[in-house]
């Protein structure tokens, strides 16, 4: 609530017979002599927040015109403070982040102080929904085996979770099993348009997010902004601090035309990933407009939403209309919430009118003719990588009828949670797909390994319900879960016979799935190639059991009678598609899912917790852990200076953060595993390194430990290897924790230098911690994605970048000491030295730009972090 209001924009709203206080748009319009009609919506939202929390401290007027002044030719690097209505999280990156804060109780214990101060101030809402892995497939028992294995494994880690929500105030965990956390949040949690009380008021307000997800966006597509931050930026949020901003550049996408038929949203999000990318959108804000939105169904927002980091976007928003309404209104959410969303959204001026598209004003513009879209696939390593189905040529010909695995072969094929599952056309379309190929007595080849596993248990209901389910079973396309599986690593083991034939004969096989990343070593360890595609087009090539074929052209079968079946046979038309969804898709689906949601299963209710204002930690447990984050004079920590750094790594463009922090299994033979075997651990019970992100011995030693990266150190070797240096200058091949862990003993400091979008990928807050952990002070690369270099800085290492040099030019071999001058005394968006030396001489000196942007993120780097930084504050 405003504690200036410099502009006296304070109005009321009548909706639904019922009085709100609001921060007008229309008044601050007319004070500021600003067309209202100009600003792309995400603005508005900003702006209301803005003007909501103007104090005269952190938000001014001057706060206020810098947001208005978005569109300005000159860069525009001011800064503003943001204040996002609540958090959501998943329980990858929420278990760490409430581990943070409960060791932060610890921390105010030990001060004597009152560690209740620790507890989120504004809702945060905790959806378990990354631990199920496809341990079981194929068969009706596979979800009760997954979820039963689940428990088994996670049972602490639950069990932490569950005393967090009865600890913490306005802390809420939604079991698992339930659904993936964006398609909660999409049919469930997010309210368009929020009200709270206030000193008597009912203030009305736009309903915005932030989530230790990246793709939160997906919310976008119900026209609430939101976005994936790091895990250590969310605690922050959840404590009281403001997310620091720069003013946005906002790119409007106008859509037009309609999408042919036979063209799926899938499609469509390909394709706009791949013109985004191109682009380069990497911190902007995009904002949908134009006459085809008149033709996209909240569904198909959602999913071009959803995949807002793959494109490069801080987010992909789509307006309130009147498919938001009655999108609302599908997902049961109530008649006096429609009413206020409507009267709200008009009233703001944030109400979409298409006769109103061309008078918005862009930083950048865009446009696509959605009709022109062909079908399409994206891999093998990035999702931007676009492949037209016309373009996939048949490399090897026609398969042997003996099974013998080859090169290309599609050993997993995924009807996975994120990206997709929020929308009934693929899904139902599916399903479709799945009844006429087995209706034609078409097979799923048997060494692909199927699955599926949903955002919400609405899926499984009216598949259920339009007798889909029956026929995708019939192909092996059972339901393993509801949680992100596939996609993120939780793909589970191939056959012993599959993986021995990849072993043995070098094979490069692929997986499909319906989900949004698909790096390198991210699906499953063996499999190299990954494609993204529609959950239609994963169960069509589980027919065909290799992505070696032109599949609109090439039979994908043989059916009962010996003819040869082509993909459009098995092809569904919109209108059957449409047909069977409104047929059975109704409002009591959601009402009855989503009236329970908190309770959980009886696994869940037999978890028994203490109540307590400070966590009992077990000093055996390999799954929680206090951090050595919080140091033990926290008020007196401070910055040195960098002088003779050793470099821990060197990589090269668009190292991820499954890269740096993998989320996937954890082998008996890596550095992590080795460490569990100590404890006592099982091979058969390591679960992941997701899974284990509450313990911090574990997650270092899988920093930089993906068997997939590539360090110019290793002398070729793949995986989590390096060379330590001695004070010679000599080397010895050893892992990157060992070298790091004699370098932190030498108290030696580390640097890595990478090259372009380093960073990319998931909002992984272990990436960063990982990285801090390891002795690491500064990354020094061409250019950083978003969130992870936000993270970086959140837990005190400086992000530097390029200036006139690239990563090739400056040639490193790896012996060679770094100093970086006035790295103690960096400012925002300024520049450093760096000293290059080999045996104590200068070979190479040149300037870096420190990628600190704004002031609120120098006070975060210069107290080693946001969260030491609030415990000063708090202290």
């Amino acid at each position: 609530m405003s504690n200036v209001d410099s502009l006296k924009v304070r109005s009321e709203l009548l909706a639904n017979n019922k009085k709100y206080t609001f921060f007008s748009l229309r008044k601050a319009a007319l004070e500021l002599n600003i067309n209202l009609k100009e600003l792309p919506n995400v603005i508005k939202i900003i702006l209301e927040n803005l003007l909501r929390k103007e104090d005269g401290k952190n938000v001014t007027l001057k706060s206020i015109k810098s947001l208005l002044n978005y569109c300005s030719d000159e860069e525009n690097h001011d800064e503003i403070l943001y204040y996002p209505s609540r958090v959501l999280m998943q329980d990858f990156t929420g278990v760490p982040a409430v581990v943070d804060l409960a060791a932060m109780r610890d921390a105010m214990k030990n001060k004597v102080l009152d560690p209740k101060k620790i507890n989120p101030q504004i809702p945060v809402d905790l959806v378990i929904d990354h631990s199920v892995q496809v341990d079981k497939f194929g068969s009706s028992k596979s979800y009760a085996e997954n979820i039963k294995l689940e428990f088994q494994r996670n049972n602490e880690r639950y069990q932490f979770l569950k005393w967090g929500q009865e600890s913490f105030e306005n802390f809420r965990v939604i079991p698992p099993g339930k659904g993936i956390c964006h398609q909660v949040n999409l049919e469930y949690l997010a309210s368009v348009v929020s009200e709270v009380k206030t000193g008597g008021n009912d203030i009305a307000f736009f309903d915005t997010v932030v989530g230790t997800d990246s793709h939160t966006t997906m919310i976008n597509g119900l026209a609430v902004l939101g976005w994936g931050v790091g895990g250590i930026e969310a605690e922050a949020t959840m404590l009281g601090q403001p997310t620091s901003l720069l003013v946005p550049k906002v790119v409007g996408f106008k859509l037009t035309g309609k999408l042919s038929p036979g063209i799926t949203a899938t499609d469509m999000v390909l394709t706009i990933t791949e013109i985004l990318r191109k682009k380069n959108v990497v911190g902007k804000f995009v904002e949908f407009y134009g006459p085809a939105l008149k033709h996209l169904s909240l569904f198909e927002r959602a999913t071009i939403a959803n995949m807002a980091p793959e494109y490069g976007a801080t987010c992909g928003y789509f307006p309130i209309d009147a498919e938001v309404i009655k999108y609302l209104d599908l997902t049961g959410r109530s008649k006096s919430q429609l009413a206020l969303v409507e009267a709200y959204a008009k009233e703001q001026g944030a109400w979409w009118e298409h006769t109103d598209d061309d008078k918005m004003k862009f930083n950048e513009y865009v446009e696509l003719d959605i009709s022109q879209i062909q079908p399409c696939i994206a891999g093998p390593k990035r999702p931007q990588d676009k492949m037209l189905l016309s373009e996939l040529k048949s490399k090897e010909g026609s398969r042997p009828g003996d099974g013998t695995l080859k090169d290309g072969d599609i050993v997993i094929s995924a009807i996975t949670s994120c990206t997709n599952t929020s929308n009934p056309y693929v899904l139902i379309g599916a399903g479709l797909v799945a009844k006429r190929a087995y209706d034609l007595g078409l097979k799923t080849k048997e060494w692909v390994k199927t699955s599926l596993a949903p955002g919400s248990q609405v899926v499984t209901e009216y598949l259920e319900r339009s007798g889909l389910i029956y026929y995708l079973e019939k192909l092996g396309f059972y339901l393993v879960g509801y949680g992100c599986t596939t996609c993120i690593g939780n793909s589970g083991p191939l056959s012993e016979d599959i993986e021995k034939s990849i072993k043995e004969n070098n094979l490069s096989v692929s997986a499909i799935l319906s989900g949004n990343r698909n790096f390198e070593g991210r699906i499953h360890p063996l499999v190299k190639q990954n494609y993204l595609a529609s959950p239609m087009l994963c169960v069509a090539f589980a027919l065909v059991g290799t992505i070696n074929i032109n599949i609109l052209k090439e039979p994908i079968g043989i059916d009962k009678h010996g003819k040869e079946v082509f993909l459009h046979d098995i092809w569904p038309s919109d209108d059957e598609i449409k047909g069977v969804v409104n047929g059975i898709i109704t409002k009591d689906m959601f009402t009855e899912k989503y009236k329970h949601i908190l309770e959980g299963d009886d696994e869940w209710k037999k978890i028994h917790i203490n109540k307590t204002t400070c966590y009992s930690w077990q000093d055996d447990s390999t799954y929680i852990k206090s951090p050595p984050f919080f140091e033990s004079e926290i008020e007196n920590s401070s910055i040195g200076n960098i002088e003779d750094a050793r470099i821990l790594a060197i990589f090269g463009d668009s190292v991820t953060t499954d890269h740096i922090s993998p989320a996937g299994n954890i082998s008996p033979n890596h550095t992590a595993g080795e460490y569990l075997l100590k404890k006592g651990v099982k091979q058969q019970d390591f679960n992941s390194f997701g899974s284990r992100r509450g313990n911090d011995e574990i997650m270092v030693r899988g920093t930089f430990a993906n068997i997939r990266i590539k360090n110019k150190l290793a002398n070729g070797k793949e995986g989590g290897f390096t060379q330590y240096f001695d004070k010679k200058g000599v080397g010895t091949p050893m892992t990157i924790y060992d070298a790091s862990s004699k370098y932190i003993s030498e108290k030696v400091p580390l640097v890595i230098f990478a090259g372009k979008e380093y960073g990319t990928g998931s909002s992984r807050d272990w990436a960063a911690k990982g990285t801090k952990l390891l002795g690491i002070k500064a990354v020094i690369a061409e250019s950083f994605e978003r969130i992870h270099r936000s993270n970086l800085i959140g837990m005190g290492v400086l992000p530097l970048q390029f200036v006139d040099n690239t990563l090739d030019n400056i040639s490193l071999k790896g012996d060679e000491t770094i100093t970086l001058i006035g790295y103690n005394k960096v400012k925002p968006k300024g520049l450093i030295e760096c000293q290059i030396k080999r045996n104590g001489a200068i070979i190479n000196n040149f300037k870096l730009l420190s990628r600190i942007d704004t002031e609120i993120e120098l006070d975060y780097f210069l107290n080693n972090g946001i969260l030491n930084l609030v415990l000063k504050q708090l202290l």
